[in-house]
């Protein structure tokens, strides 16, 4: 059907280069052309289709990227809160103002532990348990003045400490009768209860001024004093704060 010939071909797979004879062209040439179509098509259709599974996200979910590690749970570090002792835990003598408390210039003048024979019949019948004096004084020879500081701590049951407190108060109140006078003053609360006054003698304009603090903190009552020619409330509410402090 076709004439002999010789016909020159060029592998594109190889790059050889043949001579064929026309029949064999018919034969062979078609064959070998389909097939590297073929093979060339699935290799361009194989590329394609990677093309759209990594533009859609699919070649994630075949394989997927390894996932972090779960971070590791640790649980909170609690605190036990402490409890706080309702009585105080530390001797009357350590509650007692030190020197190093006082203002500067003043002189130890006395200190001791109170014994349960000084103590009147209504105290001991609150359960008084344990008390502690100390005084402190300021001397000015020159100007012939002087003040004195004194702290008395006593202990008494929990249970009887409002009591002692209202005892004490009523005893300071009742000495208001118009020739002594008691003037409440206002004071920070310095543990459960606090009251604080100035205490004058109407009748005589030349006597000293004395100024009071008690209160209860725990199982402890204080009264602290400042009386004589030279005295000044701020100091001694400063020095009830400290004494207060040192209950624990």
């Amino acid at each position: 059907m076709f004439a002999k010939k010789k016909i020159f071909v060029v592998s594109l797979l190889q790059m050889d280069v043949f001579f064929l004879n026309s029949d064999i062209l018919d034969k062979h040439f078609i064959w070998s052309g389909q097939s590297y179509f073929m093979h060339t098509a699935s290799a361009v259709l194989g590329a394609a289709l990677v093309a759209v599974l990594v533009s859609a996200g699919c070649l994630s979910a075949i394989f997927p990227y390894p996932s972090a590690p779960a971070p590791v749970q640790t649980s909170p570090v609690t605190s036990v809160p402490t409890t706080e002792s309702p009585v105080s835990t530390v001797p009357v003598s350590q509650v007692a103002l030190q020197l190093s408390d006082m203002p500067s210039g003043y002189i130890l003048k006395d200190r001791s532990d109170i014994s349960y024979q000084e103590m009147d019949q209504m105290s001991q019948n609150l359960g008084w348990k344990a008390g502690y004096s100390v005084t402190y004084y300021q001397l000015n020879q020159q100007e012939y003045e002087m003040t004195e500081i004194n702290q008395v701590i006593d202990l008494y049951p929990l249970a009887s400490m409002n009591d002692v407190f209202n005892i004490g108060e009523n005893a300071v109140t009742s000495q208001d009768n118009g020739t002594t006078q008691i003037y409440q003053l206002p004071c920070p609360n310095m543990g459960q209860q606090t009251y604080a006054y100035r205490e004058t003698d109407s009748q005589n304009p030349l006597s000293e001024t004395t100024y009071s603090i008690i209160f209860i903190n725990k199982d402890v009552y204080e009264q602290l004093t400042m009386t004589g020619t030279t005295t000044d409330f701020e100091t001694l509410k400063g020095l009830a704060q400290t004494a207060a402090d040192k209950i624990q």
